[in-house]
């Protein structure tokens, strides 16, 4: 019997998603692993490969359609040696597009989470296609703690790069927040509607407001010394093709003040803190489809050239909306800099589940003490925001202490 291909669950967080560009067509032939459509989720525009040999027997959900459930059948194949003219026995109808969100909502309601099926295992193994294999073992994820999206629950590529090695499946989303109507006092305005990715963000942000206890602690920060250093590694690199930024050395230094100070590198669970062992650093990029935060693993441990070269192709992925779910899910704090805007300071909104932010603002010259005595210095303002549940102020204290010591003091970042 031909097989219902369904729309995938591509990240923990997709409800729904744009099945933005078919790339096979009724009649074509298939192979697992074979990229069949491009699916536009709440982060990143991602490719749907083929998990079974087979023929395209018809397509249910026409390209460039919006606000199709997870779980909706978009196309069927028929197997090898199976009547490409049988029809399943009940066959979903086609998504219809998503209607333009009215004038007066500022933030959609976006539909309940379909289920996803759990693999289905035949003793103790695991049902999941080759590729998803190969990347599993390569990030060291345990399949059988991943659910699959694929047909009867079969693991594909894109369950396995959403997943943490060795992590459970990730919890259900939060139910969506619908803003109150706004008045219509007569200004002329434009509707624009929400994006997937300014859902995503409008959803999150209104959760994290709500249910994390903010603490925010603001310390100034003397760059000359960085800054100087700075200026001595891009003249080393310059050869290498290397270009540091600013930002570039104050992702290390976050990195390094959270192992300095692991009551901080933390997450609040519930029942549970979970601390964790290295520093994964979330950086806020703007991408014309709203903001995103691309992923530095384990930046403690890496060279400042390493950090300026991912980060480089981090941003680019980003603002192509080309990032994969290991590249922007995870993180065990974040950094926002709005300095280059000539913002002198603000306080960001955490990134759940994390329990920290890092927000700089620009370096200015200021009037500065400096052994004693008044000088003009070039002086940045930084301010942590911590899940009070998870960080006391005295640790918070700390760790801005730390990162303060770190840029004040940079060749520790380079040791």
């Amino acid at each position: 019997m031909p097989i219902e291909i369904k729309m995938p669950a591509l990240s923990p967080t997709m409800e729904e998603g744009t099945l933005a560009k078919w790339l096979v067509k009724e009649g074509d032939t298939v192979s697992s692993g074979d990229i069949m459509a491009e699916i536009e989720t709440d982060k990143a525009t991602m490719e749907f490969e083929a998990v079974d040999e087979g023929t395209i027997v018809s397509i249910s959900v026409p390209e460039g359609t919006e606000g199709v459930k997870v779980g909706t059948v978009i196309a069927v194949l028929a197997g090898e040696g199976e009547d490409a003219s049988a029809k399943p026995a009940a066959k979903a109808s086609a998504a219809k597009p998503a209607a333009a969100a009215a004038p007066v909502a500022v933030a959609a309601a976006a539909p309940a989470p379909a289920p996803v099926v759990a693999p289905v295992a035949k003793g103790d193994r695991v049902i999941a296609s080759p590729l998803a294999k190969r990347i599993a073992e390569q990030k060291g994820v345990d399949l059988k703690a991943v659910k699959g999206s694929g047909p009867g629950g079969r693991i594909v590529k894109a369950d396995v790069e959403a997943a943490q090695p060795g992590a459970a499946p990730a919890a259900a989303p939060a139910a969506p927040v619908v803003a109150a109507p706004v008045p219509d006092f007569g200004i002329p305005y434009e509707a624009e509607k929400l994006n997937n990715v300014r859902k995503t963000i409008a959803r999150r942000l209104t959760e994290a407001k709500q249910t994390i206890p903010h603490i925010y602690l603001t310390v100034d920060v003397r760059l000359d010394a960085l800054l100087k250093l700075r200026g001595e590694l891009n003249k080393a690199l310059e050869p290498d093709g290397v270009k540091l930024s600013v930002n570039d050395l104050l992702i290390k230094a976050l990195a390094k003040a959270l192992i300095r100070v692991p009551k901080c590198n933390v997450s609040f669970a519930g029942d549970e803190l979970r601390k964790y062992s290295r520093a994964d650093i979330s950086v806020a990029v703007a991408a014309p489809s709203g903001l995103i935060t691309p992923i530095i693993t384990d930046a403690a441990a890496k060279g400042v050239a390493q950090i300026s070269t991912e980060m480089k192709a981090l941003a680019d992925k980003a603002r192509e909306g080309k990032l994969m779910p290991h590249e922007y899910q995870g993180g065990t704090a974040s950094l926002s800099n709005l300095g280059m805007f000539g913002i002198k300071q603000f306080d960001a909104v955490i990134n759940p589940p994390q329990a920290m932010i890092m927000a700089v603002g620009a370096g200015e010259q200021r009037p500065y003490v400096v052994d004693g005595a008044l000088s003009v210095a070039s002086v940045m303002s930084a301010t942590g925001s911590f899940d009070h549940r998870a960080i006391d102020g005295a640790d918070g204290a700390q760790l801005m202490q730390a990162f303060k010591d770190l840029i004040e003091n940079p060749l520790g970042l380079v040791a």
